[in-house]
């Protein structure tokens, strides 16, 4: 009866009882700040999207402020005859007679063929500055290229201030360009396509327009126009994470990752500017931090309460257990003997004591045992071709001289070290473990090839190989080898990309081509819009009959960069054989696709190749064949595309057709 109520007394069953009530304290205050950052993730996710939208609303209303302007331009443009840029008066009398053209623009002119302005109008009225804009590269595309031009930003040849420039060519019947009507912009003042683009701070809130290249259109501070946005810290890490993704200018709106600040992009169509938006987190969240915090006072008094009592409790009810500890320190220190020093005690504390008391005169038996093991596999350890460890608890016992030499440490530096430290990276080492299990679980040896890091920091491929020492018992260790597969490794990947991409360019290959066209196919109608774009070169035979097949090579080569830099990132582009290569478009509206074709046919068209004195040149014939739902299969589609493809050589060449039902449409 005295041994019941003694072991009653000393359960371990009460204790933990009260140390229950510590833990319910413990849960309300985790679970109040769980709730809490549950409530901010969905505020922030309902944020985002609404500062998506926003932003995607200013990037439309800035492209309608452009197509406004274009307008405006060749409305008025279509008004000028030759005779009148001789007349300065009646060139006076037609911007004086012009408000409305005036007042979308900081100044407008008129330039003759060669470049002389001969009109200039701004707030201080009507002149003709001695100037010229003949070296522009915007004014000599503008009668290039005969349509309207929106420059990259430069400083104003009158004003000197940094200014973006709107051209329109002035056209007489026969189609001959005879001067330029244009208007300019001022990025350092509410010019640039009036309120909606100008960067304001409200409150915290950041906005700013860039162009295509990240550097700045609109800023708050005016000694940041013109400069890269990586010098904005509030968008730094959005505009690398715009970079890596390929710098798109996408007018349907981007999130990007940037600390502490919910940021959004969208693209303004024309002009390839791009709006960028940053509000911090902090302030959408400022009611419900407030609420937490709250919420954490109210959680750590309760549990400061409450542990001050459990303590109390526990220093009493555990002292017994505090001299077991102290024992337990020493269970395997040889100047103690093995059974003195042990707690007098009840319930499960002394039930623990008498189980390491045992547990103690077990291990000495045990460690003496491993010990002569350890003897034996030292020599063997040493004479092994291959790398060779023995680890126990994760941590490693033995070490080979190879295995040393494998990752360029001693053997004092390895020993004791844990098993993680030789792996690439910590999620390699949490990956291998139940890999491991499972196969002694099985009876059977482990085998992987896994990254391995050496001491200097270099990687290698390794094949890792483990047994245990003890079938069914963890605590014996393992014994592990390890051999360098590197080169291995590197030449089966060699295989693997030469046998999917076109060894000339480096683009996809046919065989990757029609995976991905089945792929898209058979996912219909959840696959659409997507486009199939045929490319076939123009004029690219008789480069290699006169400047031979290494200029050709070189050729092929320059038109995959130039196809490639006029896509999105997610477009594939394929080398299909010769001189065809073709762009899967997925996710890309009919429209979009027939604009993708134009800018890449315009960029093949661009390519001057220096060869040997030859200034050698190629076109581009395209066909587009946007996805259906009553698309049959992958040969169908792309058949439409193909036969797009010839109907525009067959028209005259350098052109993009889309395939149409039931006939080609042409494509300007």
């Amino acid at each position: 009866m005295a041994l019941r109520i003694n072991d009653a007394l000393g359960s371990i069953k009460l204790r933990l009882t009260l140390a229950a009530i510590a833990a319910m304290a413990t849960g309300v205050a985790l679970s109040t700040v769980l709730l809490v950052r549950q409530a901010e993730r969905d505020m922030l996710e309902r944020q985002r999207e609404q500062q998506l939208g926003q932003v995607v609303e200013v990037a439309r209303d800035l492209s309608a402020r452009v197509i406004e302007r274009q307008d405006a331009l060749r409305l008025s443009a279509e008004q000028f005859d030759e005779p009148m840029l001789r007349d300065g008066a009646r060139l006076a009398r037609f911007f004086d007679a012009k408000p409305l053209l005036r007042s979308q623009f900081a100044n407008v002119f008129v330039t003759a063929a060669d470049g002389r302005m001969l009109a200039y109008a701004d707030a201080a009225g009507v002149r003709r500055p001695e100037v010229s804009l003949g070296d522009r590269d915007y004014f000599r595309r503008t009668l290039a290229e005969r349509r309207a031009i929106v420059s990259e930003p430069v400083p104003g040849r009158v004003s000197g201030e940094p200014v973006v420039v709107f051209t329109q060519p002035l056209v007489d019947r026969s189609g001959a360009v005879f001067g330029v009507l244009g208007g300019a912009l001022r990025l350092a003042s509410r010019d640039l396509l009036g309120d909606a683009d100008h960067a304001e701070v409200e409150g915290d809130e950041l906005k700013v327009i860039t162009d295509a290249q990240g550097r700045l259109l609109t800023h708050p501070m005016r000694r940041q126009l013109l400069q890269s946005l990586n010098g904005e810290t509030r968008l730094a890490d959005a505009f690398a994470d715009w970079q890596r993704a390929g710098a798109p200018v996408e007018p349907s709106g981007l999130l990007l990752r940037q600390h502490g600040e919910v940021v959004t992009v969208a693209g303004v169509a024309g002009p390839d500017w791009v709006v960028w938006r940053a509000v911090p987190e902090a302030a959408l969240l400022e009611p419900l931090h407030r609420a937490r915090s709250d919420a954490l006072r109210w959680a750590v008094g309760l549990v400061g309460a409450l542990s001050l009592v459990l303590l109390a409790i526990l220093w009493r009810l555990l002292r017994p257990l505090a001299q077991l500890e102290q024992r337990a320190q020493h269970l395997f220190d040889t100047a103690q003997a093995l059974h003195e020093g042990w707690p007098e005690a009840g319930g499960e504390i002394g039930r623990l004591s008498r189980v390491l008391r045992h547990v103690a005169a077990e291990r000495a038996q045990l460690e003496s045992f491993n010990a002569q093991v350890m003897r034996k596999l030292s020599s063997v350890m040493a004479a092994a071709p291959v790398g060779i460890c023995f680890t126990r608890d994760k941590r490693f016992v033995l070490v080979s001289a190879e295995f040393c030499r494998l990752f360029g440490r001693s053997e004092a530096e390895m020993l004791g070290q844990p098993a993680s430290s030789i792996y690439a990276s910590n999620e390699d080492h949490q990956a291998i473990g139940p890999q491991v299990l499972a196969a002694f679980r099985e009876g059977k040896p482990y085998q992987g090839e896994w990254q391995m890091l050496r001491a200097d920091g270099t990687r290698f491929w390794g094949q890792l190989r483990g047994r245990p020492v003890a079938d069914g018992d963890p605590s014996a260790g393992t014994i592990w080898s390890i051999v360098d597969i590197s080169e291995q490794i590197a030449a089966r990947a060699q295989l693997e990309w030469s046998a999917s991409h076109d060894v000339l360019t480096g683009l996809c290959n046919r065989k990757v081509l029609a995976q991905r066209l089945a792929h898209v196919v058979e996912a219909l109608p959840r696959s659409l819009p997507a486009a199939v774009v045929m490319i076939d070169l123009d004029h690219f035979k008789p480069i290699n009959d006169r400047a031979g097949h290494a200029a050709g090579d070189a050729m092929l080569k320059a038109v995959a960069a130039a196809i490639v830099s006029r896509v999105r990132a997610t477009d594939l582009v394929v080398r299909l054989g010769g001189d065809e290569f073709a762009l899967l478009l997925e996710r890309c509206p009919h429209d979009t696709a027939l604009r993708i074709a134009e800018n890449v046919r315009q960029a093949v068209a661009a390519i001057e190749l220096n060869w040997e004195g030859q200034a050698l040149r190629v076109g581009a014939s395209l066909g587009v064949a946007s996805l259906g739902a009553e698309t049959l299969s992958a040969d169908d589609w792309l058949a439409a595309a193909d036969a797009a493809c010839y109907a525009a050589k067959a028209e005259g060449r350098g052109a993009v057709r889309a395939a149409a039902r039931p006939a080609l449409r042409v494509v300007s």
